[in-house]
């Protein structure tokens, strides 16, 4: 008959000092991140002389007392068991019952020593888990519970493979150990717990988006139901609705969870109903063993088969007018730390509903009104705003020209003072515009773009300042103007060049005295508001021409910043062309698309009259022509070099005839050079676009042919 394996060897006496260093290195481990599966390894190094063990388990008993999770493992000759299950991925799956556990006597503060798994009556029913222990060749352990403030917060269990190998002294240790690391765990746990609540609230700023998308609930129920999964996983969740005593579904997404169908109910046909209508939220473990069946609609929740329910009022004012619901198979799936996060996304329901109810009513007093349209502008701003990344670091170029132009900029955000963006028409000056606005003091605040050119002058001053009800004929209600809907952001005023002389005046008070009055009123509306300008006008000569106030023009050039154009860019245009060629090529489809060599010496010949604008459309087109890997200067649409589109060019036959026969290469190129810019008058850069070359293009050339003779 074989023998018993021989016992562990009893570790050396238990000291202060040598739990104390076994403390300290599990207090290091929870300084740094919380990683469950390394966090005992070197507490377990320390530990192991005095209390030996092969594999050592933290578990943790939620607040409630009927759930446990694995607060950290360690397994000296592995596997780990529990990988996905621990606390710190605050995963309901990973959650055991402590009714079906063997060491739930541990749970309720025994002490549990285990000389051999397999011959201990205690442990002929084992969960799944606990038989993977079992299976994995552990025969002896100790059990201890964990204690912190006064009551039991979990459980420490030291295994080993050899049978026997704890006895009453061993027991008494891991005592000792067990109330040293108790409140470790406990805090650590919360402190987790806390963070996870933290993540998830955080993850609601979303929930807006998915209902930004219709005024309807209904429509935008199911984009609401796949934001809200990942932060509240369930099966079913809804909406019902109070009309007097009746309860009425709004909208539910179901998965298989029951048939999904409800005829009539009532608030009397639930157990649960009067905790709800008076404001409470109702968390259910398992409802079965919580429900009454006599109840119809409690009867209805266990046929449907939901173990786990949540249920949050709906509040409209200071009445409950119905209630947000989830559901799930799994029992103690939902706890109390749910409620915070229902009853946040019930907020976000309740918001969606009332703007449903005053977009279908046709007559609004004027407090319901203001309230529906703020709440109209802060989702379209969220549509607009959370969708989109802005920033200097997405502004493209390497050009010497066009990073001081940034550096100008950025210098400028940290204040308030009027900027004034130059340029030619598309190259960039909104997007610069939306740069400064987001790196600003302001970038909470909104960002409110106007463009002076598209409208006319009696719609433009309304669409500015704002108007009073009866202030011209059509005016049937007042309107804030854009420096009103742009408070405590950033106004964007586009094509500033382009304002009549009225508008002029009126902006012009607003810089200085940052105070308006609404079309037709008299009352003073505070401006809390950053300008900035933009234009592709000289404004200088308009002010000698008399078209543009000369006061309106040096307050809107506090701080000029001038954009060059894509011409005097250099090389820049490649590295556009290569930007659009993978961003408009992936929203087409195109995959792995590249820029021939022919197409990049159309690309740096061509003088870009409509910069950026013009050369993503060129990009567009091409990507539209392409069937193959790379784009061709004949999908661009663009002359290729030696061919420019501007009269006067200089023509090969013309300059050659004045060389001698054999003249060489450089002298040819010297002659080509000259004879452009005596065409241009001198002008470097219109000798530039008419020899097809980039400015530094040119400047090469001229440093290498040396001064006209």
């Amino acid at each position: 008959m074989p023998q018993p394996p021989e016992p562990l060897e009893p570790g050396p006496p238990s000291t202060k000092a040598d739990l104390l260093t076994a403390l300290s290195a599990l207090g290091r481990a929870l300084g740094e991140e919380l990683k469950p599966e390394r966090l005992l390894d070197e507490f377990c190094r320390h530990l192991r002389p005095l209390l030996p063990h092969e594999r050592l388990t933290v578990s943790r008993l939620d607040d409630s007392g009927q759930t446990f999770t694995v607060f950290a493992e360690h397994a000296a000759a592995g596997p780990l068991l529990h990988a996905g299950h621990y606390t710190t991925d605050f995963k309901p799956e990973g959650r055991n019952l402590v009714a079906d556990s063997a060491i739930r006597p541990a749970f309720e503060g025994e002490r549990l020593l285990v000389t051999d798994f397999r011959n201990d009556p205690r442990f002929a029913r084992l969960s799944p888990r606990e038989r993977a222990v079992v299976d994995a060749g552990y025969r002896s352990a100790v059990v201890l519970p964990l204690r912190s403030s006064g009551r039991v917060i979990g459980a420490l269990v030291a295994c080993s493979r050899t049978i026997g190998a704890y006895g009453p002294a061993q027991l008494e240790l891991a005592a000792e150990v067990a109330d040293l690391i108790g409140p470790f765990v406990d805090s650590t746990a919360r402190l987790y717990a806390e963070r996870r609540r933290r993540q998830r609230l955080g993850a609601l700023q979303s929930l807006p988006i998915a209902l930004a998308e219709s005024l309807n609930v209904q429509d935008v129920f199911t984009r609401l139901a796949d934001a809200v999964r990942p932060i509240l996983d369930f099966e079913v969740m809804g909406v019902g609705l109070l009309s007097g005593r009746e309860i009425k579904i709004l909208a539910e997404v179901n998965d298989n969870l029951g048939e999904g169908a409800h005829g009539a109910m009532r608030l009397e046909d639930f157990s649960f109903a009067d905790r709800v209508e008076g404001g409470e939220a109702v968390v259910m473990s398992d409802a079965p063993a919580e429900l009454d069946p006599s109840w119809p609609g409690d009867r209805m929740m266990i046929d449907e088969g939901a173990r786990s329910t949540l249920c949050v009022p709906l509040r409209f004012g200071e009445q409950v007018g119905g209630a947000l619901y989830f559901g799930k198979r799994e029992p103690y799936w939902f706890d109390p730390s749910h409620e915070e996060v229902a009853s946040a996304i019930a907020a976000q329901v309740v918001l969606a509903i009332q703007h449903q109810r005053l977009a279908e009513e046709q007559r609004r007093v004027a407090v319901v009104e203001d309230r529906a349209r703020r709440l109209e502008e802060h989702l379209t701003t969220l549509r607009s705003e959370l969708g989109e990344q802005y920033g200097f670091g997405r502004l493209i170029g390497r050009s010497p020209e066009f990073r001081e132009a940034l550096a100008r900029a950025e210098r400028v955000t940290p204040t308030d003072v009027t900027t004034l963006l130059t340029g030619e028409s598309g190259t960039g000056k909104e997007l610069v515009a939306r740069a400064i606005h987001h790196a600003s003091p302001r970038a909470d605040g909104p960002f409110v773009a106007v463009n002076c050119a598209a409208l006319p002058e009696t719609l433009l001053e309304s669409e500015l300042f704002g108007h009073e009800r009866g202030a011209f004929t059509g005016a049937d209600r007042q309107k804030p103007g854009r420096f009103e809907r742009a408070r405590g952001g950033t106004l964007f005023l586009d094509e500033v060049g382009e304002l009549s002389p009225g508008v002029q005046a009126k902006l012009l008070r607003v810089l200085q005295e940052r105070e308006f009055e609404r079309v037709g009123g008299t009352s003073t509306v505070r401006a809390d508001v950053r300008v900035i300008a933009a234009t592709n006008r000289d404004l200088a000569r308009s002010v000698a021409e008399g078209a543009f106030r000369a006061d309106l023009y040096y307050r809107l050039h506090v701080f000029p910043v001038h954009l060059p154009a894509l011409r005097e860019r250099g090389e820049d245009v490649l590295l556009l062309a290569e930007h659009f060629v993978r961003d408009l090529g992936a929203r087409m489809g195109k995959g792995e698309v590249g820029i021939s060599r022919d197409a990049s010496d159309a690309l740096l010949s061509h003088p870009w009259p409509g910069n950026i604008r013009e050369l993503q459309n060129a990009v567009e087109r091409a990507l539209i022509m392409s069937d193959g890997r790379l784009i061709t200067a004949d999908q661009l649409g663009l002359r290729p070099r030696g061919q420019a589109g501007e009269a006067g060019a200089p023509s090969a036959v013309h300059v050659f005839s004045g060389l001698a026969a054999g003249s060489s290469l450089a002298q040819w190129e010297r002659q080509l050079v000259l004879d452009g810019l005596r065409r241009a008058g001198g002008n470097k850069s219109r000798a530039a676009r008419l020899l097809g070359l980039t400015r530094s293009q040119l400047y090469t050339r001229l440093k290498r042919c040396g001064p006209e003779p």
